[in-house]
């Protein structure tokens, strides 16, 4: 049951579900989707961590950058069975829209130097 809790309490947040829509497009960086969302920097890394120890996203090192990514191996049924929802779910929240939409057009080259 604590697996399923840690799930749930991972989806509870609408930054949280942002987050996994866009990493559903494709990886990003901490200041990609800080700069999608705009929120700070330390409150996506905290939003990722939690993501990350409910076993939904994974992270991997690309030169000077840490991508994120949905976790592709799952330790348990709740996390791939709620990754496999939200990816048919919610496509028409506005929030969500406009999020994915800014995940085509972030340039990690520009954002991220500065």
């Amino acid at each position: 049951m604590k697996d399923f809790i840690r799930v749930m309490k991972a989806l509870s947040d609408p930054n949280r579900v942002k987050i996994i829509k866009m990493l559903g497009q494709k990886e990003l960086c901490v200041c990609e989707i800080t700069a999608i969302l705009g929120l700070a920097q330390p409150t996506v890394s905290k939003h990722l961590k939690v993501l990350e120890d409910a076993g939904l996203v994974g992270s991997r090192k690309e030169g000077l950058w840490v991508n994120y990514r949905l976790e592709e191996k799952h330790e348990s049924p709740y996390g791939a069975a709620m990754l496999q929802h939200m990816a048919q779910w919610l496509s028409q929240d506005r929030a969500i829209q406009k999020a994915l939409a800014k995940v085509e057009k972030v340039n990690r080259d520009k954002i991220c130097a500065s």
